[in-house]
Formats: structure tokens, C-alpha cells, sequence
């Protein structure tokens, strides 16, 4: 047949003038070049692991790694809202790069995070166990992300990963071996990665005694703790995961006065009346969300844990409960940096310090303020950034009880109980979030509601990302 075939094209060419000829074996080289060149394709992204797809695995490894990342937090010194909302933001990208190739409609977020060129790829054709990739991936980069920890948080860190193993590990020992070897690569490539962002070990300098603090009219002043030096005072220069939250234009607060008359001398004195006839309710509120370093997993955690309530509550699989931690991360991530950056341009003081100067000279707020700038708020901005990611991952209507802080000791002090609160949506939540900064006497509606806005710019940006495969 060979033979055949080459003779008929023989003779069928010979009849043809030569140029004819020329051309005819032009056209068949041609042929044969593109038949053998490797065609472009759409989807550049890793080869598509084998075995069994994420979505056919429980929430669980996820959901267990989450609530030890949220005590790490709590219990490591060092870990203020910043440092702490960088350390969920790179455990939830690990989380998400360990299980992606198990994904069949989503891509990896390599090439779109800053920084973030490539990451280890699954051998093509192979199997892997998505829950024992994602299991050695959290573990390693908690053991990273938080080296400073207790003996005793470490025995956790290596206990959890052996009980996750147990649970998930198949017969072929290859494929287990080849899934853990996978999750710590990811995990090895990000943490490197997170090395070059301008907040590496930032919990060994919160309070940098280097920093001049800024004086003048408007300016932020130590306040009740007597702490002289803000925190984190450079963590706006950490560089954002999202580009697009880079370039933000920063928003501007009213212009400083203490004319009874301007704008900002009724935003201050708003927060001195509330004072005056808080509700029990209300003060539930500002205890709730309070979320002090040290005693609680920091506010960007509280965030983290609402993430873990939804994934529970919607039993949703490995697969979305991965997505759900990388979003929720970026966004608070983002958040603080963008937060940090505003506030230290600003300088803005607390209602603590303007009250005094302008109204009351001995006033005592509800709730000590934070030592640092006030506008924006931290909490209302990257409370409205993981609303914005989470109501694009389970909806606008999901409703969930947060019982983060279910168990805590009563504040004796300020005679409140600490008492699960239920929303009816994240965006409610968020703005309850915001609410208790106002009625902790910690912030001006101003400062809550530029932080609102901002927040749902960042998580949108976060949102934008090419998380579908679709998404070209």
C-alpha cells in the first residue's frame, strides 16, 4: 500500500509542467510540517492529575487545617491582624495550589498573583490523593509560616497531619508518596515566594523603634495602652497578591477641624454621644467582634473562621472549601496591606484623642483603641472583602450562625456574655463588623464606611481573578 501510494503520487506529479510540480510538493511539505507541529491550545495551565477528582472529597482536611491555622494564630506571639491576615492569605493559596490540578474547571493561580511565575506541576498521567496533597501542603507551610510557635502547637502541626494521612491514605503507597511529595513542593515554592513580599517575619517587628512618628494638628497620638510606636507602620509597603488592589486609588477622610461646626468635629462627636446610650445588644456587638491579638485568632481570623462556617455549613467539597480559604486569604491579605497604607498617609487619631482635646477631657470609650492610625477601619475593610468573595462562592442569601468565639469566659469588666450571632447573608455580617468598631467608641462612621467601600473593591479584584478555566 506504501509503495502504491508513493508511485501514484509520483506519476500524478510527473504529469505536471515542472513549476506545477514545485508547487504540488510545496503544498505537501507544508501538509506534513503542520500535521507534526504541536498545536497551540487555550489552557496553558498544569496537566490534569488522575484519580479521583477533588470534588470527591470531603471538606474535612481542609475545615480541621483552618481551625489549627486560627489557634496558631492566637497562641503565637507576635501574630498582630497584619502579620497574621499575610499568614491566611499564603495558607490559603497552598491550599487551593495543592488540590487545583484535581480540579477540572479551575486553573492555578500562578501567573496571576504578583510575583507568583510558576509552581511544581503533578507528573502527567499519574495518581494523586487530593486530601493527602492538601494535608502535607498545610502542614508544611504552617510549620513555615509559624516557626516561632510553642512546642506544643508544633506536636498539633505533626499530630493532624498524621490523623489526616490515616484517614485519606489509599493501598498503593505510591500514590500516597507521590500526593504528600506534591503538597510539600507547593507548599516549599510558596513559602519561598512569600519570602520576597516585604512582610517576612513581620511578627518580629510590630512596633519598630525606628519609626518617627509623625506630630501635628489631626495627628495620631499614644492613646489609653500608652503604646509610643504604631504598629506596623511600613505594612502598607508589603506587596499585595492582586495587582489590580495595588493600584487602588487611596481614599481621602475629611479634612482634619475642630470647629464644632465641620464635618469631622460631628463624626467624632457622634462617637462620644453613642457612648453615652450604648445597648446591651450593641455592646455584645463591640465585645464580639473585637478579635484583640492574643486572646483571639485577630480580626482577618475571625473572617477565616466565618470561610469555615460557610464551607461546613454548605458541606461543600475539597474542592471549593480549597477555593473558599485561597479567596478568603487574598482578600484579608490585601485588605490589611491597602488598610495600613491608608492609615499611615494619613495619620488620622482615634476618637479616643479628638474627644479629649474637643469635648471631653476625661472621656473612657467603651473599648481601648488599637495602637495605631484610625482611618479606615481594619475591620470594616477586610470584613467587606471576604463578604464580597464569600457571597460569590455560596450567594447572597446564605445564612450561618458565627460561633467563633461560643466558649470564651464572659467579659467581667463590661458585663458581657460572649453569644453566637446569626446573619442572614456575609454582607450583613460585615456590616455588623464594621458597626461594633463605632460602637466600641473606636471609630467614626467615616472610617466604617470608606473601609466598607474599599473592601468590596479588593474582594471583587480578588473575585476577577481567572479562577474558571472558562475565564480566558
Amino acid at each position: 500500500m506504501h509503495t502504491g501510494f508513493r508511485s501514484t503520487r509520483y506519476k500524478a506529479s510527473a504529469q505536471l509542467p515542472r513549476p506545477g510540480r514545485a508547487f504540488l510538493t510545496m503544498l505537501l511539505l507544508l501538509a506534513l510540517f503542520q500535521a507534526c507541529r504541536k498545536q497551540p491550545t487555550d489552557d496553558v495551565q498544569p496537566t490534569l492529575g488522575a484519580g479521583k477528582p477533588a470534588t470527591e472529597y470531603t471538606n474535612d482536611v481542609a475545615t480541621t487545617w483552618a481551625a489549627l491555622q486560627l489557634k496558631l494564630t492566637k497562641s503565637t506571639a507576635g501574630f498582630t491582624p497584619p502579620v497574621a491576615s499575610r499568614a491566611y492569605g499564603y495558607a490559603g493559596v497552598t491550599m487551593y495550589e495543592a488540590v487545583v490540578p484535581g480540579i477540572a474547571n479551575r486553573k492555578s493561580l500562578a501567573g496571576q498573583l504578583q510575583g507568583l511565575a510558576t509552581l511544581p506541576q503533578v507528573e502527567s498521567g499519574k495518581t494523586y490523593n487530593w486530601a493527602l496533597s492538601a494535608n502535607a501542603a498545610e502542614a508544611s507551610i504552617l510549620r513555615s509560616l509559624y516557626p516561632t510557635t510553642s512546642a506544643a502547637n508544633k506536636a498539633l502541626i505533626d499530630s493532624l497531619e498524621t490523623i489526616n494521612l490515616n484517614a485519606n491514605k489509599e493501598t498503593d503507597d505510591a500514590v500516597n508518596q507521590r500526593s504528600i511529595a506534591f503538597g510539600k513542593k507547593i507548599a516549599d515554592a510558596i513559602f519561598e515566594w512569600s519570602k520576597t513580599d516585604g512582610g517576612h517575619e513581620g511578627y518580629t517587628r510590630n512596633f519598630p523603634a525606628s519609626y518617627v512618628v509623625p506630630t501635628g494638628p489631626g495627628m495620631w497620638q499614644p492613646t489609653e495602652n500608652g503604646q509610643k510606636i504604631p504598629m506596623q507602620p511600613y505594612w502598607g509597603q508589603v506587596r499585595t497578591f492582586v495587582k489590580a488592589n495595588n493600584d487602588l486609588p487611596m481614599p481621602k477622610p475629611l479634612p482634619y477641624s475642630t470647629d464644632v461646626k465641620s464635618a469631622i468635629f460631628g463624626q467624632y462627636f457622634d462617637v462620644y454621644t453613642k457612648s453615652q446610650n450604648l445597648t446591651q445588644t450593641e455592646k455584645e456587638i463591640a465585645v464580639w467582634w473585637a478579635d484583640n491579638p492574643a486572646e483571639t485568632f485577630t480580626p482577618p481570623g475571625h473572617s477565616y473562621s466565618i470561610a469555615r462556617i460557610a464551607v461546613s455549613t454548605a458541606k461543600a467539597d475539597l474542592a471549593k472549601a480549597a477555593e473558599t480559604f485561597a479567596r478568603t486569604g487574598i482578600s484579608v491579605a490585601d485588605a490589611f496591606i491597602l488598610c495600613w497604607r491608608c492609615k499611615y498617609t494619613y495619620n488620622n487619631l482615634r476618637p479616643y484623642t479628638y474627644v479629649r482635646l474637643t469635648i471631653d477631657p476625661k472621656w473612657v470609650p467603651f473599648w481601648p483603641a488599637p495602637p495605631f492610625p484610625g482611618y479606615p477601619s481594619g475591620h470594616a475593610t477586610q470584613s467587606s472583602a471576604s463578604a464580597t468573595v464569600l457571597t460569590a462562592l455560596f450567594g447572597e442569601n446564605f445564612a450561618f450562625t458565627d460561633n467563633s468565639h461560643v466558649g470564651r469566659a464572659k467579659d467581667a469588666q463590661r458585663n458581657v456574655e460572649f453569644k453566637a450571632r446569626s446573619f442572614t447573608s456575609f454582607v450583613q455580617a460585615a456590616q455588623e463588623s464594621a458597626d461594633s468598631r463605632f460602637y466600641g467608641n473606636i471609630h467614626t462612621r467615616q472610617d466604617n464606611e470608606t473601609g466598607l467601600t474599599e473592601g468590596k473593591k479588593i474582594g471583587a479584584n480578588v473575585n476577577a481573578l481567572a479562577w474558571s478555566k472558562s475565564n480566558n
